[in-house]
């Protein structure tokens, strides 16, 4: 097992990366501040390990219930997170019950906002089930849901009180999510760690293949740069925004489609080519640099050209993105690969250009 402290003063909290965790009555039952659980999961993800989530808190003995949402980014909604609240309320589920979010990027962003609001905070547990939730959106606080005019726009920050990463639910994982998965392990190469970017190149065919000593290392060092940003800026009041790179571009491509057309990762990849074409515009990313970022995200098995959108619907949907500030659209680029930056004086004429360039008939 690899271990790594998310270090927020009262609110720290650790990250377990290995196998088998989801067994581990030890693990869960040292992070619970009281005997008392419910997990939240999909119905998905619950057939293939809520069972054995059960079993480890009856060896803990920690009562617990479980609550089956439907899976899908279509239902991160209001709708679908009152069910929560509904499941929660008919229990009588008090504060310092601890609520276990098992599932991917979806469930823990929608536990994590039920754990943030129920009765003004309740504990929770991330048990993210696939690679994109194990190395972003279980780690750092961020919990929301999506609005229909933008993804993840009604949310809170809110700790979790643990993370527990078992590479063993990959094994599941549909090569389609796990690629997706790998978006977000790229994104931290490029925006500050060009040695673990280079290493991904040289490894992307043990990670599609799913060699597990790979797989953990890849989310341990992509955990670990996402914990050093937070400790930093815990809100994102400055350089943790660089975590953001291509979601701009992607957030408006999820939101546009329909939200489940695109995977998260999918739209991300393609959203990072805008921004990297944008760079090199901007006389920043070499064009080798550039070609660099195509062949490393083609080798992950993306599609890289954006949908048939068009551009004015793209600088719409990107009006809304949490980064605007003052009216002015504040994007993540990258000056070279593992050194990103936050510039809000692109023209709309080379954004335009840069959208125009990586979609396809828009």
């Amino acid at each position: 097992m690899r271990s790594l402290n998310v270090a927020l003063d009262e609110r720290a909290y650790d990250i377990h990366i290995g196998r088998g965790l989801i067994d581990r009555a030890d693990l869960f039952g040292a992070a619970l501040k009281r005997k008392r659980a419910v997990i939240i999961s999909n119905d998905i993800v619950a057939p293939l390990y809520a069972a054995r989530v059960q079993a480890a808190l009856d060896s803990a003995g920690v009562s617990h219930q479980t609550v089956v949402l439907p899976d899908g980014e279509a239902h991160k909604d209001w709708p679908t997170l009152n069910l929560v609240f509904d499941a929660l309320l008919g229990a009588r589920v008090e504060r310092s019950t601890t609520l276990i979010a098992l599932g991917g990027g979806v469930i823990g962003d929608m536990v994590g906002f039920a754990a943030a609001t129920y009765q003004r905070g309740v504990p929770f547990i991330q048990v993210p089930t696939t690679l994109l939730s194990q190395v972003d959106s279980s780690v750092g606080g961020k919990t929301a849901i999506n609005h229909p005019l933008g993804k993840n726009m009604i949310g809170a920050f809110h700790q979790p009180r643990l993370v527990l990463a078992d590479i063993d639910t990959l094994d599941t994982l549909p090569d389609r999510e796990l690629r997706a998965g790998l978006a977000e392990v790229i994104k931290y190469g490029l925006i500050r760690d060009r040695e673990f970017f280079d290493w991904l190149e040289a490894n992307m065919p043990r990670l599609l293949a799913r060699d597990a000593d790979a797989l953990a290392f890849a989310i341990e060092r992509s955990c670990r740069n996402k914990a050093e940003v937070v400790i930093e800026d815990e809100t994102e009041a400055g350089v943790r925004a660089l975590l953001n790179l291509g979601h701009t571009f992607g957030h408006a491509i999820e939101t546009g489609m329909g939200y489940g057309e695109w995977l998260h990762g999918e739209a991300v990849a393609a959203g990072t080519m805008m921004a990297a074409d944008l760079s090199h515009r901007l006389g920043w990313l070499s064009a080798e640099e550039l070609a660099r970022l195509r062949r490393i995200h083609e080798a992950a098995g993306f599609e890289l050209r954006g949908p048939r959108l068009g551009v004015e619907r793209y600088l719409e949907l990107m009006s809304h993105d949490k980064k605007v500030e003052g009216g002015k659209l504040r994007l993540v680029l990258l000056r070279s690969i593992g050194e990103a930056v936050i510039f809000g004086d692109a023209s709309v004429a080379d954004i335009s250009a840069s959208i125009t360039q990586c979609c396809a008939d828009v």
